[in-house]
């Protein structure tokens, strides 16, 4: 499937700068020839305050500075190893462009503290790694930008539009409504998917705002907690991701959530911005995100907007629809739809992103 990217490289290791946990992907199999790119593996650890955050950088040999992507995470794949982020591993490198990914802080090795629902917290992490890597010399600081898919889709235009380090943005599978009205979408279509009737999904939805009326202030606690034990133990009830038990709106990550209106951050992005969705994406309300990207179209000259057919939540195009919504499957997703990765690599080629660094192989060399 990386075929699709199109563009095949040959980069050479940079023996200027070696740090000691480097290490150089070799040939498995004693018939395998070099491969065209060669990657340096890297563990790190940045900060961001005083939370430690554990990465690494897939770094593409080169003879001159790269540009670099730094990965910001959906909600079920906070871990830097989620296969979720394995073809951005493969694609980006061969490109020419080094990939940065770390695990969340309060996942694998980032500590135990969460962010609590507070996208600003995450967007800060990742404009933390962005500072990271500018320090490094094998990379272009001034071509530093941030991938995300779902939630991370939130969480890189927010962290573009706090900070003047991040050269541009790609946001995947990111709603432009609001969270709970994504989640009311999403738990919609996953009793649907499995069947249930028309009066479990009223209830859901019934349930579902009285919870975030009252994060809003105007339903009381207890009233929201009856609809919740209402539902609780209903079979469908793992579909709504939910607790059964209603936070205090004072402390709770959920309010802090549906506070966030995504529209607002993407207006605030200066840098170039593509956004792209699928067309069959059942978790995300596609067709209301890219109407209110249309009525700001004229406002944000550098952004690029594309729904891609076929492709789901995740870009995977071969998952059938009930597959796709069983949350077993949560944060094994390995996109897959070849037009995603095409307008992927092509935007970055157009927005100079790939620049001319690379050298292919020619036999008279």
């Amino acid at each position: 499937m990386h075929k699709a990217a199109g563009l095949f490289v040959l980069v050479s290791a940079l023996a200027a700068f070696q740090p000691a946990a480097a290490t150089e992907m070799q040939p498995k199999l004693p018939w395998s020839a070099p491969a065209t790119t060669q990657v340096l593996v890297e563990d790190r650890t940045f900060k961001n305050g005083d939370v430690e955050l554990s990465g690494t950088l897939h770094m593409p040999g080169a003879s001159n500075p790269v540009s670099a992507v730094v990965v910001t995470h959906s909600a079920s794949s906070p871990l830097q190893t989620a296969s979720l982020y394995d073809h951005l591993k493969t694609v980006l490198p061969a490109l020419g462009i080094a990939v940065f990914t770390y695990d969340r802080r309060g996942s694998g090795g980032s500590g135990t503290v969460t962010a609590g629902g507070d996208f600003a917290i995450l967007a800060d992490d990742a404009i933390a790694a962005v500072q990271h890597l500018k320090t490094d010399p094998r990379i272009d600081a001034r071509r530093i930008g941030t991938w995300g898919l779902s939630q991370g889709g939130w969480i890189s235009p927010l962290a573009a539009s706090r900070s003047p380090d991040i050269a541009f943005v790609i946001a995947v599978s990111a709603p432009v409504v609001t969270a709970d009205l994504q989640m009311i979408f999403s738990s919609t279509n996953h009793l649907k998917a499995n069947g249930y009737s028309q009066g479990d999904i009223d209830q859901m939805v019934a349930a579902r705002k009285a919870v975030d009326n009252y994060m809003r202030g105007t339903v009381m606690r207890a009233d929201a907690q009856a609809k919740l034990d209402g539902i609780k133990t209903k079979p469908w009830f793992k579909y709504l991701y939910m607790g059964e038990t209603v936070r205090d709106r004072e402390v709770s990550g959920w309010r802090k959530e549906i506070e966030n209106d995504p529209l607002v951050n993407l207006k605030a992005v200066t840098v170039p911005i593509l956004v792209l969705f699928g067309a069959d994406d059942a978790v995300v309300p596609v067709a209301e995100s890219a109407e209110r990207l249309k009525a700001i179209a004229a406002q944000m000259p550098r952004m690029d907007v594309h729904v891609i057919a076929g492709a789901d939540h995740a870009m995977v195009m071969s998952a059938d629809l009930k597959a796709s919504l069983d949350p077993k499957h949560d944060g094994t997703e390995r996109p897959d739809s070849p037009e995603y990765f095409a307008l992927l690599s092509s935007w970055l080629a157009a927005q100079s992103f790939i620049g001319d660094r690379r050298r292919a192989y020619r036999p008279s060399q």
